[in-house]
């Protein structure tokens, strides 16, 4: 009987151990600012939101680290997959958590989607999109 009830306290430590990294290493990102739904004009303000992980620039190949990229009018990127270089996914690979956007009057899609130090997408897990219009 102890044997038994050993085992099974030793099988739940166990268990209880193995989740602890993914619970320690739950991330999320969000958009501080603007709210879903805004009106704005632009210029406008966006800043992102991160926790669970740690802001390091472009490079930086450190473990649960990474970097903002703001996609307009694009969906997030597959987990592995490259973040493109072009106009409708900005990149913040200096580690910036703010920024000012330009666009023209009209309703966009803003996606903010965390990276590692390669622009290699954490995924839709690390990703967060809202919907603006511009004024």
């Amino acid at each position: 009987m102890k044997s038994r009830i050993f085992s099974l306290l030793f099988s739940a430590t166990l268990l209880s151990a193995s989740l602890l990294p993914q619970l320690a290493h739950a991330a999320s990102v969000s958009f501080i600012e603007p709210a879903d739904g805004a009106v704005v004009s632009s210029p406008f303000t966006v800043k992102f939101g991160v926790s669970g992980m740690e802001v390091k620039p472009a490079g930086d190949m450190t473990a649960n680290t990474g970097h903002h990229h703001l996609l307009i009018n694009a969906d997030s990127i597959p987990k592995g997959e490259s973040i493109p270089i072009d106009d409708k996914h900005l990149h913040f690979g200096k580690g910036q958590a703010e920024t000012s956007v330009t666009l023209p009057p009209g309703k966009y899609k803003l996606t903010m989607q965390f990276a590692n130090g390669a622009h290699q997408s954490y995924g839709p897990e690390l990703s967060k999109t809202i919907n603006v219009t511009v004024k």
